[in-house]
């Protein structure tokens, strides 16, 4: 795991920090692998009242991924250069699961559904949100990853978690024009919304104190706590806020609308890779902070 985390501070130090972030990841590594488990969130997208049944696929045949390598945990390039990140080792891991030889490839990210309708590969795995649109044009798993929106506060002021009651009277952050905060338009009558033209100002602003409690990305606030700017002022706080009409389906693994046996096979994997706890091996890898 600190291999991946050093990676990702080499490759992306604009965006990841490191101290915090391989401070979090030798945290981890110091704590029992069930204090660990306990002290990450990790995410179920998995009805289990649900059972898929595995289709039939030809053994012979290899199936080609394509990815970007450009928007780390999920994919970014590795220490040999090669792509990696948790959507990439789960494609690896579903493969293997299914018993399929895999290639991966790297394109452009605006180039992949094009290259996956050209039949240039067989799977897009990497971080485009599910939508209609993207429904109409291709198939697409269950969800394994979703991006949730989430309350970070000063760790100093002692804020109340955020509820109706609570958050009546607060200041709150919002990078302006985004989901986040038309959801708290809608939801958080009563506060007063203080929108920040990047998510670096209202960040900044939150640490500063002008604001109660900042609503933004999970994701990014799961990188930016554990950073050397955040410099441990901020944490969590209340549950994750997933509601679809605003944050979108999440992301899943795509296929062309003909090839839906290898769709209903990558859910059967995913399925099977939650149940039997590869799933959180590689989130614990990737996540040392959970966005959830």
């Amino acid at each position: 795991m600190v291999r991946d985390i050093v990676t990702l501070v080499a490759r992306f130090p604009s965006k990841i920090k490191p101290s915090g972030f391989i401070g979090a990841a030798l945290s981890l590594l110091l704590a029992s692998s069930l204090a660990q488990a306990q002290a990450v969130n990790i995410p179920n997208f998995w009805d289990p009242r649900t059972q898929l049944e595995r289709p039939d696929l030809p053994t012979t045949r290899t199936i080609r991924f394509l990815v970007d390598d450009d928007f780390p945990p999920l994919h970014f390039p590795g220490l040999d250069g090669g792509p990696t990140g948790f959507s990439v080792e789960l494609a690896r891991a579903a493969c293997e699961r299914l018993g399929l030889t895999c290639t991966i490839q790297v394109r452009r990210f605006d180039m992949l559904l094009d290259a996956l309708n050209e039949r240039q590969g067989d799977v897009v795995a990497a971080a485009i949100p599910v939508n209609a649109d993207l429904r109409r044009r291709f198939a697409v798993t269950s969800p394994y990853f979703k991006i949730p929106a989430r309350f970070v506060v000063r760790r100093d002021r002692n804020q109340p978690a955020p509820d109706a009651k609570t958050l009546q009277g607060k200041t709150i952050g919002v990078v302006g024009g985004t989901a986040h905060e038309a959801f708290a338009k809608a939801f958080m009558a009563g506060s007063t919304l203080k929108p920040y033209p990047e998510a670096a100002a209202a960040q900044a602003a939150l640490k500063a104190g002008e604001v109660d409690y900042l609503f933004a990305d999970g994701l990014g606030f799961a990188l930016w706590i554990g950073g050397e700017e955040a410099g441990g002022c901020c944490d969590f706080s209340g549950g994750s806020y997933l509601e679809s009409r605003f944050f979108g389906e999440g992301i899943g693994f795509i296929t062309r609308t003909d090839d839906d046996a290898l769709r209903r096979a990558l859910d059967f994997a995913l399925q099977q890779l939650w149940k039997e706890g590869k799933y959180a091996e590689l989130y614990l890898r990737f996540f040392p902070i959970s966005p959830f």
